[in-house]
């Protein structure tokens, strides 16, 4: 048990060392020999105290992915930060939280650093900083200057309201102009995320997935298993209740979005395999997949709003607030949008509606790499991470002399 014990040892100083020694920078054995920010030295302090204590080992996936270290770098950091999901469970349950002097407080010490991992795995790097000081603002003033580019287009061409177009959308855009803009958006969007994930697994070093972990993984982030508390009963948000809705709300969120991604596709096989283009019918598959994610889209983050706005301070970063909102708002107004143009399509206002409409789903597609949207994507390779590492050896055997 000798290295548990130097492991308490150290925890002990770190807990004891003064605050402005803790924020100083610490150098890291890693790529480019760079030094850990302020907010990652914090994380590495804090589980130096949680991996001398162990009390939350089975509350979520950190904990056991945390003990598997003595020492925390760069990626060690980056990769326990995604894996935590901030159900709020060890902060309510840690006897060294704050006010206590050592002042663990693992949420929000993970949620700044995953804040970083968004901005410093993006590309180009330089969105990722500017949509990470103004998530929020940036997030609505595209969604607004697309929408209104859109519209100036449509009245410069034709008028933005017109005698009734049976909801031929292609009258007011073309087909192929359409399928230019948001093929180009959508394409970006993907490359961008693509590059920020491959960054993320290479420097996590995850060693080869194995069919059962990839299994375990997926599983795990579609359920999302880790935001019920440990215990099935939920996280905590406003206090030490436990509550199930945050897991909801991101099952309503995740879900409308695949069902309506879902329409999406539908509708582009109805045009090129089947020959049948759109309008379609309400009772068609592409009009009920859209609307019911639509609906669900409106649930959903409406709900999760409801929670950001009631979460306690101690749980979250106060700088993450105008991503999470920005991330928010623009789901909520795809959805609203979405669902207006459904119920006006049949009208005069057709134009304008679709011209809105369109500006917001441009504006989501161009903010997905460097929002809320990323951390499903480092989450759930965080997720695939933990479940190759589980199957490996523990090579610090902590029980033994």
């Amino acid at each position: 048990m000798r290295q548990l014990e130097t492991l308490a040892r150290e925890a002990q100083s770190f807990a004891d060392a003064p605050r402005q020694a803790a924020e100083q920078p610490v150098r890291w054995h890693g790529r480019g020999g760079a030094a850990l920010s302020p907010d990652e030295t914090e994380v590495a302090r804090v589980m130096q105290i949680c991996n001398a204590c162990r009390y939350c080992e089975g509350f979520c996936a950190v904990f056991p992915a945390m003990t598997r270290r003595l020492e925390f770098g760069k990626a060690d950091l980056n990769y326990l930060a995604n894996l935590c999901h901030n159900c709020g469970a060890c902060l309510h349950a840690c006897q060294y939280a704050p006010p206590h002097e050592f002042a663990v407080n693992v949420p929000q010490a993970m949620a700044k650093v995953r804040l970083q991992t968004y901005t410093e795995y993006a590309f180009p790097a330089a969105l990722g900083k500017l949509y990470r000081r103004n998530g929020l603002a940036l997030s609505l003033a595209t969604a607004a200057g697309l929408a209104l580019f859109l519209a100036l287009t449509v009245m410069l061409t034709g008028g933005l309201f017109h005698a009734p177009l049976a909801g031929d959308f292609y009258a007011v855009f073309p087909h192929n102009t359409l399928a230019l803009m948001f093929g180009s958006v959508f394409g970006f969007a993907m490359l961008a995320l693509g590059i920020g994930a491959a960054r993320f697994w290479r420097d996590v070093s995850p060693g080869a997935a194995s069919g059962a972990a990839v299994a375990e993984a997926a599983h795990d982030a579609l359920r999302l298993r880790y935001l019920d508390g440990g215990h099935g009963k939920g996280c905590n948000n406003a206090d030490d209740a436990f509550t199930l809705w945050r897991r909801r709300f991101h099952h309503f969120t995740f879900y409308g979005f695949m069902l309506c991604f879902a329409a999406t596709c539908v509708a582009t096989l109805y045009h090129y395999l089947l020959g049948q283009q759109a309008p379609y019918p309400f009772w068609s598959a592409p009009v009920l997949l859209g609307t019911a994610g639509g609906i669900g889209l409106l649930i959903g983050p409406a709900g999760l709003l409801w929670l950001n706005l009631k979460r306690h301070p101690l749980q979250g970063d106060a700088a993450q607030k105008p991503m999470d909102r920005g991330f928010i708002a623009l789901l909520l107004l795809t959805s609203a949008t979405g669902l207006a143009l459904l119920a006006g399509r049949d009208t005069g206002a057709m134009a304008l509606l679709l011209a809105v409409h369109l500006g917001v789903v441009m504006a989501l597609f161009l903010t997905l790499p460097y929002g809320k949207f990323a951390h499903g994507i480092y989450r759930s390779a965080a997720l695939l991470k933990w479940a190759i590492e589980k199957r490996q050896p523990d090579k610090l055997q902590l029980g033994a002399d």
